[in-house]
């Protein structure tokens, strides 16, 4: 199964970040970033209150019950053996973190799901990938550029790389021709005030621009 999903996440080289979106809500927005040609989405852990941690679990069990298939959900922000475990459980195929933490790519690994930590220096993407994260998520790429990927991919070019932070439908494809393998995008994609207001359509017309962009 993990293969399956990383040749998915390669090929569809972006991942919709989904943060701040209640459980109620969320089976309507990953309709309307499929119907934009997103399959990717990584529902990020929110560790202010256990209330909402839970709440990030029903989301991904929401999102694989109504789409299935169809598209392959992760969860984020994810720090601790635990919560790999729990989000494991509740169906998440890959683990997005914003650190890298050698606890979490073990039992991430040793759970058979998709490891994405999350770094910024050479130093720390390789460390990354020698503990085995399929993916290692630059982060904040906008701030970076492509120019640091392009420069990171010359002693790196082994090691994909994802540009999280930043990235618009305008700059995503910059990223990707740097020699990124893909991108996440958070706000500047999922607006909870478009959900809120069941804005749907608009949603999946920004999910197509990011889509035509990459794959133009």
């Amino acid at each position: 199964m993990s293969q399956a999903v990383l040749h998915q996440i390669l090929e569809d080289k972006i991942i919709a970040i989904v943060r701040g979106i209640p459980s109620g809500e969320i089976t309507g927005l990953a309709r309307a970033l499929r119907a934009g040609g997103i399959r990717c989405m990584e529902v990020t852990f929110d560790p202010s209150s256990p209330e909402r941690a839970a709440d990030t679990l029903s989301s991904i069990r929401a999102i694989r019950e109504a789409l299935g298939g169809d598209v392959c959900v992760g969860a984020g922000t994810v720090m601790t053996a635990e919560q790999v475990r729990l989000a494991a459980e509740a169906g998440a195929e890959y683990m997005i973190s914003p650190n890298v933490s050698e606890e979490v790519i073990r039992e991430t690994k040793r759970l058979g799901r998709i490891s994405i930590p999350g770094a910024m220096t050479p130093t720390e993407a390789e460390r990354a990938y020698s503990l085995g994260a399929d993916i290692v998520k630059i982060f904040p790429a906008g701030v970076l550029g492509p120019g640091y990927i392009k420069a990171l991919k010359a002693p790196l070019r082994h090691i994909p790389l994802a540009a999280v932070g930043g990235v618009t439908a305008d700059n995503c494809a910059e990223f990707i021709r740097a020699g990124a393998s893909g991108v996440g995008v958070g706000g500047n994609l999922v607006s909870p005030a478009l959900v809120s207001q069941a804005k749907f359509d608009e949603i999946s017309a920004i999910a197509g621009a990011y889509t035509a962009a990459l794959h133009r």
